[in-house]
C-alpha cells in the first residue's frame, strides 16, 4: 500500500453531534426513538436531537419474525392511536397491516400424521394477538419516528464504538468506510465514514448485533449470567390458493423432521389476502454437525400437514435470522459508561410464548424513560471523559418491569429441553412448568455452554441423506437465496473475517474444523456463503471459501462455528437482504 492510499484509509472523520444515537432500526429501537421524543416534545423543549442508523437499505429489509404480536407495549406507546375500536380496544396500528388470530392449534408431528397436543396458555393467541409482517410494521414505525423529529439514516453501518481516552466509556460511535476493494486498498468510490459523538449510544443491532458483542465483552456485561444460547429461524413466504386459505389462522408443530435430541418446531401463520408465512426455528445447541436446518425445514415443508396448504401456491420470500433462547438467565447487564442495550441485543425473547417483539417495544420504552430522566437532571454535568451517563436505572426499571416478570415466570423452560430425556421430556417439564407451577419453583435451571461448544465430533454420527427438492414445495439453497434480494459488491472487502485473513488461518481453519466436524459451516450456514472445496490434485486436501456476497446477515455463522474463528462484522452500508413481507 502506498504512503498515499494509508492517507487516505487513515484521514480524519468528519464528526457530528447527537444527544442520542440508536444503532438499529428494528422494534426496540425504533420504540426507544418514538418515546423519547414523545417525552421531549409533550415534557421537554422538543429539541434533543436523537439520530437512528440502519445498515439495511431501507427501514425494514433486514427484518425477519414470525410474526404473531402482542399489542400491550404498543399500546403502552401509543395510548391514544386512532385505530383503537370504539371501546378503545385493539392494536394501534393501521388495518391493513395486521391479522387478528381467530383459530389456532398445536400438533405434535409424525412421519404422515399429526397429533394435537395441549396448547400452554403463554402461546394462546386467539382473539388477542395480531399477525403481522414485521418488515411493514417497521416500516411504518418508522415514518411515526420522523414526524415525531427523530432523523433516520438507512443504508449506514456502524461498525466501531468511540470511546474516550481512557476506554471507560463509550462517547459515539464511527460508520463504516466504503469504497475498500478486497485487497484493502481504497477505491475511486472511497468515502470515509464518520464520526456521531453523543451523551447517549443506544445498542438495538437485534440477536448478536457485532458492536453489542464488543460492549459486552469491553464492559463484562456477562458476569454473573448464563451463556447466551441462540435459535436459527428459516422463514418462507408464500402467496396459496384461496381454498387452501384461512384468514387468522396460526399452527405451532413440534416433532418431525427434528430428532428428540434437536430442539425446535415449525410454525404456519395464514394473514392479509392469501399470504401464508411459515417456518421452522432449531437451537443453535445441537450436536449433530451433519444436521443441516435449511433442508431440516425442506423437510418439514414436506408433511402433509404443510402440503396441503402450499399445494399449487407460489413462494415469494425467504430468509433466516438468529434469534436469542436463553431467556431471563442470559440477559447481560443492560448498561455501560456512555450507552445501553435493548431489543435482542439484549435478548429479552420469551421462548414458550415464541415471541419478542412486545418484549423488545418494551424495552425500548423502558431505555427513553431513564434517558430522557438522566438528560434533564439538573445535577448531572456530562463530560465524555469525568461524568458519562450512567443508565443504572434503566436495569432497575426492567427488573421491575412485566418483562422481567414475564421472563422469571417461564425461566425454566428452554433449559428443561437440554436434559438427558431431551424434547420428550422438556415437553413433559414445560407442561408443568407453563401450566402449574408459573415460576414459583425455588430452583432455576442454567445454560452452562456456549452453542459452538455443544457440537459433538462428526465421527459420533452417520451423514444425514436429505432428499432432493422438488421446485415445488422444495427448493434448493440457492433458489431460496435469490429471493433475499441479497446484494454485496463483489469487489468489497470481505465482512465475514477468518482469524487474520491470512493463508495460514484458513489452512488452521480447515485443521480444526473440517478434519473434525466435517464441514458443519457449509451445512448450518442457511445462504451458502461456506464451502470446502476438494483439491482436485490431492483428495487428501480441501480449502475452506467463504462466499460473503451471498450473506443474508443470520450471525449463525458467528455463533455455531465450533472454532469460533469467524467473526461477523458489517459490511457496508445497503448492503444484505432485502427481504419483503418478513
Amino acid at each position: 500500500m502506498s504512503e498515499e492510499e494509508q492517507e487516505i484509509l487513515l484521514s480524519e472523520r468528519a464528526i457530528d453531534e447527537a444527544d442520542v444515537c440508536i444503532v438499529g432500526g428494528g422494534p426496540a429501537g425504533l420504540a426507544t426513538a418514538i418515546k423519547l421524543k414523545q417525552l421531549d416534545n409533550e415534557q421537554g423543549n422538543g429539541e434533543l436531537r436523537i439520530v437512528l442508523l440502519e445498515k439495511a437499505s431501507e427501514i425494514g429489509a433486514h427484518t425477519l419474525s414470525g410474526a404473531v404480536i402482542e399489542p400491550r407495549s404498543l399500546r403502552e406507546l401509543f395510548p391514544d392511536s386512532e385505530f383503537y375500536d370504539e371501546n378503545g380496544e385493539g392494536i394501534p396500528l393501521p388495518p391493513d397491516l395486521v391479522t387478528l388470530v381467530n383459530d389456532e392449534h398445536f400438533y405434535f408431528l409424525m412421519d404422515e400424521s399429526k397429533y394435537p397436543i395441549p396448547e400452554p396458555p403463554q402461546i394462546q393467541n386467539k382473539n388477542k394477538n395480531y399477525i403481522v409482517s414485521l418488515n411493514q410494521v417497521n416500516k411504518y414505525l418508522s415514518e411515526v419516528a420522523e414526524e415525531l423529529g427523530v432523523e433516520i439514516y438507512p443504508g449506514i453501518s456502524v461498525s466501531e464504538l468511540i470511546y474516550n481516552d481512557d476506554k471507560s466509556a463509550i462517547k459515539g460511535i464511527a460508520t463504516k468506510d466504503v469504497g475498500i476493494s478486497k485487497s484493502g486498498l481504497p477505491k475511486d468510490s472511497f468515502e470515509r465514514g464518520m464520526e456521531f459523538h453523543s451523551k447517549l449510544t443506544v445498542l438495538a443491532e437485534g440477536c448478536h448485533g457485532s458492536l453489542s458483542k464488543k460492549a459486552i465483552s469491553n464492559f463484562n456485561l456477562r458476569q454473573n449470567k448464563d451463556h447466551q444460547t441462540y435459535g436459527i429461524g428459516i422463514k418462507e413466504v408464500w402467496e396459496v390458493k384461496p381454498q387452501n386459505f384461512k384468514k387468522g389462522y396460526v399452527a405451532h408443530t413440534l416433532g418431525y423432521p427434528l430428532s428428540n435430541d434437536t430442539y425446535g418446531g415449525g410454525f404456519m401463520y395464514h394473514f392479509d389476502d392469501n399470504l401464508v408465512t411459515l417456518g421452522l426455528v432449531i437451537g443453535l445447541d445441537y450436536k449433530n454437525p451433519y444436521i443441516s436446518p435449511y433442508q431440516e425445514f425442506q423437510q418439514m415443508k414436506s408433511h402433509p400437514f404443510y402440503t396441503q396448504i402450499l399445494k399449487d401456491g407460489n413462494c415469494i420470500s425467504y430468509g433466516a435470522r438468529a434469534l436469542n433462547e436463553g431467556g431471563l438467565q442470559s440477559i447481560p447487564k443492560l448498561y455501560f459508561p456512555g450507552g445501553l442495550l435493548v431489543g435482542c441485543a439484549a435478548g429479552f425473547v420469551n421462548v414458550p410464548k415464541i415471541k419478542g417483539t412486545h418484549t423488545a417495544i418494551k424495552s425500548g420504552i423502558l431505555a427513553a424513560e431513564s434517558i430522557f430522566k438522566s438528560l434533564n437532571d439538573p445535577n448531572k454535568n456530562y463530560d465524555p471523559e469525568t461524568s458519562p451517563f450512567i443508565l443504572d436505572d434503566y436495569e432497575k426499571a426492567f427488573n421491575n418491569s412485566w418483562v422481567y416478570e414475564e421472563l422469571y415466570e417461564v425461566r425454566n423452560v428452554r433449559p428443561s429441553f437440554n436434559t438427558f430425556l431431551g424434547n420428550f421430556g422438556g415437553m413433559i417439564y414445560s407442561g408443568l412448568e407453563t401450566m402449574l407451577l408459573r415460576g414459583c419453583e425455588s430452583w432455576t435451571f442454567h445454560h452452562h455452554h456456549s452453542d459452538a461448544s455443544e457440537t459433538r465430533p462428526a465421527s459420533e454420527y452417520k451423514p444425514i441423506n436429505y432428499p432432493k427438492s422438488d421446485g415445488k414445495i422444495t427448493f434448493d439453497l440457492l433458489e431460496s437465496v435469490s429471493r433475499t434480494g441479497t446484494y454485496h459488491d463483489e469487489d468489497e472487502k470481505s465482512h465475514l473475517r477468518l482469524g487474520d485473513a491470512s493463508k495460514q488461518a484458513f489452512e488452521n481453519h480447515v485443521k480444526q474444523s473440517f478434519e473434525k466436524y466435517k464441514g458443519i459451516e457449509n451445512k448450518f450456514c442457511p445462504a451458502g456463503v461456506y464451502e470446502y472445496i476438494q483439491d482436485e490434485s490431492d483428495k487428501t486436501k480441501v480449502e475452506f471459501q467463504i462466499n460473503s456476497q451471498n450473506c443474508i446477515h443470520c450471525k449463525t455463522c458467528d455463533i455455531k462455528t465450533p472454532a469460533q474463528d469467524i467473526n461477523w462484522t458489517v459490511p457496508e452500508g445497503g448492503d444484505g437482504p432485502k427481504y419483503v413481507l418478513t
